[in-house]
């Protein structure tokens, strides 16, 4: 095998798509699994996106498009934002690319650069750190706590901007995965505060942006002045269940979009002209279904909460956004001793030889994660009532566990 570079060698890949991997591999030997571990749509794509798509293919619009998109769409996004999140945005300040991630390594690529300081408030979605790592960023980690409801601090940023060699970039994810926080107007009014007038950037990633299930979702980007220091990432995943779409848009200042549509020309060259037309149909003709969805998705949420909370060892806060439940089980993690990372694969692997629950480590977000477990609540409401009913006693058969510690390289803590 040739030799890697070092960037390959050190690159992780997400949590979420190796315990999936995991339990799709034991699912295929016969073993029952509850999926509990992705956060991928149960639903259909929304009716509009796939007649739209469909139409779009047979018409031949499968060839290349302008970089930046298609520009009916951009104006379509521009108008979504414009409407549902007071943001001042038209044509010229948005830009398409495959989904909402891509835009994590366009952003640090366009105003990054190597040894700069880049705050993440953690836990935090896993591909932030490898993006940062890829652009030779430093990480400058800052944790959310339970006591704020997981929201970021003000204080943060001021102390990141006052005490950092060299403070340049802020991510911030609100709706927040994997802890269900919801950033509220006054914290980012007060972040904005911060922020206005420096050098900082902010990165807003938005995936959750309609699985507000307290008060209501609020972007950075409509605060004054803020589309000179924001770029705010959007998908199609989450709202339209059209994951597998890979299609999404970020809006920013129009010298930044245009930067980043240069970087996606001499990478992806454009994002699939059908695929847009489909996620312009669902902007324009969805909402009811997406709304459906996001209201099936909030009884989820509340029968997961309600079922993990009567759980002995679970400490349970109602998420205020995502569809996560984010669960503090750090005392059965000191009763049994073992790691959270550990717990979540033996619910996989070892709690029973014909059914398993699959879900994640809070260390699968970075080490203010250890303690905790996150529940997806992407299964039918049955298997998650079979999920909750398992887990107990699961719990109950310690001379599992410990045989699982004894054999596994993961577990203890």
């Amino acid at each position: 095998m040739p030799r890697l570079s070092r960037l390959a060698g050190q690159l992780k890949a997400e949590s979420a798509f190796t315990v999936l991997a995991l339990a799709r591999a034991l699912k295929a030997k016969g073993k029952d699994v509850v999926e509990l571990e992705i956060g991928d749509s149960p639903f259909p794509s929304t009716p509009h996106a796939k007649a739209a798509g469909i139409a779009a293919i047979e018409a031949n619009q499968t060839g290349y498009c302008p970089s930046m998109g298609l520009p009916e769409f951009r104006a379509a996004a521009a108008k979504s934002v414009r409407d549902e999140f007071g943001i001042d945005a038209h044509v010229e300040n948005v830009v398409v690319a495959s989904g909402a991630k891509p835009f994590e390594q366009y952003f640090l690529e366009a105003l990054v650069d190597p040894g700069d300081g880049v705050l993440l408030f953690s836990p935090h979605f896993p591909t932030y750190s490898p993006n940062i790592q890829r652009r030779g960023a430093r990480e400058v980690l800052v944790p959310l706590k339970a006591e704020h409801q997981f929201r970021p601090q003000a204080s943060d940023v001021k102390r990141f901007l006052e005490t950092d060699p060299k403070p340049r970039a802020i991510f911030l994810n609100s709706p927040h995965n994997p802890t269900g926080g919801v950033a509220t107007r006054e914290d980012l009014a007060e972040i904005a505060n911060v922020v206005r007038g420096t050098d900082l950037v902010v990165f807003s990633d938005e995936p959750y942006c309609h699985m507000v299930w307290q008060g209501s979702h609020a972007s950075i980007l409509a605060e004054p002045g803020m589309l000179d220091h924001c770029v705010a990432a959007y998908t199609f995943s989450k709202s339209y269940s059209m994951s597998g779409w890979r299609m999404g848009f970020a809006v920013g200042h129009p010298g930044v979009v245009e930067a980043i549509g240069k970087l996606i020309n001499t990478t992806a060259s454009c994002s699939p002209p059908f695929a847009q037309q489909a996620a312009r149909a669902a902007i324009e003709h969805d909402a009811p279904t997406r709304d459906e969805y996001m209201a099936r998705f909030r009884r989820k949420v509340e029968r997961l909460t309600l079922g993990l909370q009567s759980i002995d060892g679970f400490k349970v806060n109602p998420p205020a956004g995502t569809f996560y439940v984010f669960a503090d089980v750090s005392e059965l993690c000191r009763r049994h001793k073992i790691t959270s990372h550990g717990l979540a694969l033996y619910l996989l692997e070892a709690a029973d030889d014909h059914f398993g629950v699959a879900c994640l480590g809070g260390e699968c977000f970075g080490e203010a994660g250890r303690g905790f477990l996150r529940f997806s609540c992407a299964e039918p409401d049955e298997r998650i009532d079979q999920a909750v009913a398992f887990l107990p006693l699961a719990l109950s058969r310690v001379d599992r566990i410990a045989s699982y510690l004894k054999n596994s390289l993961v577990a203890y803590v």
